[in-house]
């Protein structure tokens, strides 16, 4: 058996070799073996785990405006200093501070029944505070927009809206079901508002049936009551549904003290080592600095952080002389309004500055499965003749559509690649936006993977273009 897989695997590296004609043999021979130096320098060095403990268990979460992540912003800025890049610097940001307060308290009132029933909820970023009190009042479950279109201004005024929408587990990668669920969460408030609800409840992002919420950002419009909005998690939405069913009349009360305090002056960390051929043409490579303010930020997005911070210490250690501008970010601001991004992009396009790519790493640091690309067909067809290059590590997926919420507001500028680094998607909304989002809850192999091969990509890139 173990020489008929070692027979399968050298007749798959020769079909994958003779697949691409256009790139020449002898460059074939040397970016394979630049790559597993790579590799092998990624998976023998410990740095970005540590360095990722130091910024989960010595640092903590880092919500835009707050101490800690001020704190994150002059740590990642040292640590790229000590690593004699060719300039680490920072760029100025507003960002928006909102503070959760309290340990939100959630209940379930049974008019059936004499008690309560205890449900862990967390406040929406950007919620409202419910005041000192509480809010207490019935509850009315959807699952949809135009269910609760359907039921009117007569069925929902004065009462709690529980949006009550799953994940879809027939969808093979998760982010696609986590994509047909957010939007209750996202809009949900306006909506429920719109029809004189006093309070939302959102069941909590995840595929799995589990007893800890998930927060993540809300929006309020103007000219709409701002209400209450949190997440139930999923165990408490199965149970509130459940009894809802037998007692349409229970009470559900929500005590939180959230607010929005003003903006307050952040930054975004950038260090870049300078192309040796074609230094105004730039790579970017990035993560978001901030998190939530509950758990540690492990998987979102401190591995995408230190994996990002990898790919410049590898160049660095290995003595890869770039053709092309690599330029490392940590954004601020991704969780809860994206500042960071947006205004990178305003910068870069004021410069004048020519991105061939942009690299995101934003969906945890899981095992490496490939990239997704948005650009033209050409950009496309030219990271399928890396394929050969790539496989033998894991990374088959190369598909069309990627990117990510701090590089995406670059598309237009040129004709920059956004790529999107993507990992096995199984496990990530198990921990995303929650207390459970910690360093324990990351494997080293995997997030030291996910930076080889982030690393290779933008070694192919700064060596050939897109």
């Amino acid at each position: 058996m173990l020489l008929k897989n070692s027979l399968r695997n050298i007749m798959a590296g020769v079909a994958m070799l003779a697949a691409v004609p256009a790139m020449a043999q002898q460059n074939y021979a040397s970016d394979s073996a630049t790559i597993r130096k790579i590799y092998n320098n990624a998976l023998t060095s410990t740095k970005s785990y540590e360095d990722l403990r130091y910024l989960t268990k010595k640092i903590g979460a880092r919500l835009s405006g707050s101490p800690q992540a001020a704190a994150a912003v002059e740590w990642s800025r040292q640590l790229m200093e000590e690593m004699n890049l060719d300039r680490v610097y920072l760029q100025e940001v507003m960002v928006p501070h909102w503070v959760r307060g309290d340990k939100e308290i959630g209940r379930i009132y049974n008019s059936k029944q004499v008690g309560s029933l205890d449900v862990n909820i967390a406040a929406l970023g950007g919620s409202v505070g419910t005041g000192e009190q509480g809010l207490s009042a019935e509850v009315v479950e959807v699952k949809s927009f135009e269910e609760l279109e359907k039921l009117g201004k007569k069925n929902v005024k004065g009462k709690i809206v529980f949006f009550n929408r799953p994940f879809d587990n027939t969808e093979i990668v998760t982010m696609r079901a986590y994509g047909g669920a957010v939007d209750q969460r996202g809009g949900g408030p306006v909506a429920a508002a719109k029809l004189g609800a006093v309070g939302v409840l959102v069941r909590s992002m995840t595929n799995d049936i589990q007893d800890v919420p998930h927060t993540g950002g809300t929006r309020y419009a103007d000219g709409v009551e701002k209400i209450p909005a949190a997440a139930i998690s999923t165990k408490g939405a199965e149970q509130l549904s459940s009894l809802l069913k037998n007692d349409p009349n229970l009470k559900f009360h929500m005590r939180m003290t959230s607010e929005t305090l003003p903006d307050v002056l952040s930054y975004n960390v950038i260090g870049e080592i300078r192309g040796t051929e074609k230094p105004d043409e730039i790579i970017v490579v990035g993560g978001h600095l901030d998190s939530w303010d509950i758990g540690e930020g492990a998987h979102d997005d401190g591995t995408g952080v230190m994996q990002s911070i990898e790919v410049l210490r590898l160049f660095k250690d290995l003595g890869i002389k770039p053709k092309r501008t690599i330029r490392a970010v940590m954004f601020m601001n991704e969780e809860n309004g994206t500042r960071g991004g947006r205004k990178y992009a305003e910068e870069a396009k004021a410069k004048g500055e020519k991105h061939v790519a942009a690299i995101e790493s934003d969906e945890g640091g899981f095992t490496p499965r490939g990239f997704g690309l948005t650009g033209n067909e050409a950009q496309y067809a030219k990271l399928l003749t890396w394929k050969p290059l790539l496989a033998p590590y894991g990374l088959h997926d190369l598909e069309k559509g990627g990117g990510g919420a701090d590089i995406n507001p670059l598309k237009g500028q040129g004709s920059v690649a956004l790529i999107g680094y993507l990992p096995d998607s199984q496990r990530y909304f198990d921990y995303h936006h929650t207390e459970i989002d910690v360093f324990e809850n990351v494997n080293r192999r995997e997030m030291q993977l996910g930076a080889a091969s982030m690393a290779s990509l933008v070694y192919l890139i700064s060596q050939y273009g897109l």
